[in-house]
C-alpha cells in the first residue's frame, strides 16, 4: 500500500483564502489590520527560523505584525514587562511569545504564557483557554492541533466513531490534540514514555498523531494497515552517522545533509508510507497548517475584541 500523502501546504493556502474577506471586514471596521505581537528571546536559530517564517506570512495575508527582540540575557522580569506591554496595546490583537525561551529563564515560561491577556493569546496556552477547550467552547486554541483537525475533516478523514491514539501528553500538541478529537467523538487514548506495549496500542488507531520528538520512532508495527498518520515531529539530524542508520546508507538525503549540516527528520519512519492508507510529511505537512491557524487565530482574536467593543458602545 502506498500511502496518501496529506499536504498540509494546500491545506493551509484553502485557510488563508478563507480569511481574506474577513480580514478586509474587520480592517474596515477597526480603522486598521488585526495586530500581531511577537516576542522572542535569544537567537535561537530554529525560533528565529519560525518566526520570520511567521512574520512573512502574517504580513503576505494583510495583518499588521510587530517583533519585540530580548537579548538571552533578559530577565523574566523583563519578559513579563513586554507581554504586559502588548497586553496594554490597542493595536495588537494577538501576542505570541516564541518558545523555547532560553535556558536560564525557561524555568518561567509557564508564568510568561499565564501573563498573556486570554483574549490575546493565539497560542490557545492560557489556563483559562485551555478550561475552555475540556469544556468545548474555546475561541482560541492551540495552533497545531487546531490546524491538523482542520486537514483531516477538509480531506474527507473521518473523525466520529474512530479510535485515535495521540503520542505525546505536551501542552501543545499532545493534550489538545485528544481534546480536540474527542470533542468530535473520536474513542481517544492518549500515549507517553510510560506506556506499556506502546507499538501495540498505537497499531489498534484509525488516526495516530505522532508528536513525540524522536525521529523515526513510529515504524511500521506501530501502524494499523489503512490508518491515517499524522507526523508533528521536526527533529534536526546534524549527525552523518544517525542519519545514515535512520534513513539507510543509499538515501539521496544524506547528499542534502552535507550540504546543509542538517535536515529535518519527522517522528514517523518512511517505511510507514507502506502500511499507513494517508500521511502526512516532513517536511510540508503540519508546519505550514500552524502557521495558518495562528493567523486565523489572530483574526479570531481581533474579532472578539471590536465585537465587545461594539457590544459596550451599545
Amino acid at each position: 500500500m502506498s500511502a496518501r500523502l496529506l499536504m498540509g501546504a494546500e491545506v493551509a493556502a484553502e485557510i488563508r483564502a478563507e480569511l481574506r474577506d474577513r480580514l478586509e471586514a474587520i480592517t474596515a471596521r477597526a480603522g486598521r489590520p488585526p495586530g500581531l505581537g511577537i516576542i522572542l528571546v535569544g537567537e535561537d536559530p530554529g525560533s528565529e527560523l519560525y518566526v520570520r517564517s511567521k512574520l512573512k506570512a502574517a504580513s503576505e495575508s494583510g495583518l499588521r505584525a510587530d517583533l519585540e527582540r530580548l537579548p538571552a540575557t533578559a530577565s523574566l522580569d523583563a519578559v513579563l514587562a513586554a507581554v504586559d506591554r502588548l497586553n496594554r496595546s490597542d493595536v495588537h490583537d494577538g501576542i505570541l511569545v516564541q518558545d523555547p525561551l532560553p535556558p536560564g529563564i525557561a524555568g518561567g515560561t509557564r508564568a510568561v504564557f499565564d501573563a498573556i491577556s486570554p483574549e490575546k493569546d493565539i497560542d490557545g496556552f492560557h489556563p483559562i483557554n485551555v478550561g475552555r477547550l475540556v469544556q468545548g467552547r474555546a475561541v482560541l486554541v492551540a495552533c497545531t492541533p487546531s490546524g491538523i483537525v482542520e486537514m483531516l475533516e477538509r480531506r474527507g478523514i473521518p473523525i466520529a466513531g474512530r479510535r485515535a491514539v495521540v503520542i505525546g501528553r505536551s501542552d501543545i500538541v499532545g493534550k489538545p490534540m485528544a481534546l480536540l478529537l474527542l470533542h468530535r467523538h473520536a474513542t481517544v487514548t492518549i500515549c507517553h514514555s510510560k506506556t506499556p506495549d506502546l507499538a501495540a496500542t498505537c497499531a489498534t488507531a484509525d488516526i495516530l498523531v505522532a508528536a513525540i520528538g524522536r525521529p523515526f520512532f513510529v515504524r511500521s508495527t506501530f501502524v494499523k494497515p489503512g490508518a491515517t498518520v499524522v507526523d508533528v515531529g521536526i527533529n534536526r539530524v546534524s549527525d552523518p552517522v544517525l542519519a545514515a542508520t535512520l534513513l539507510g546508507p543509499d538515501s539521496p538525503r544524506l547528499a542534502a545533509l552535507a550540504q546543509r549540516g542538517s535536515i529535518v527528520l519527522g517522528d514517523v519512519h518512511q517505511e510507514v508510507a507502506d502500511v499507513a492508507g494517508a500521511l502526512t510529511p516532513v517536511p510540508g505537512g503540519v508546519g505550514p497548517l500552524t502557521i495558518a491557524i495562528l493567523l486565523k487565530n489572530t483574526l479570531l482574536a481581533a474579532e472578539g475584541r471590536f465585537s465587545v467593543a461594539a457590544g459596550a458602545r451599545g
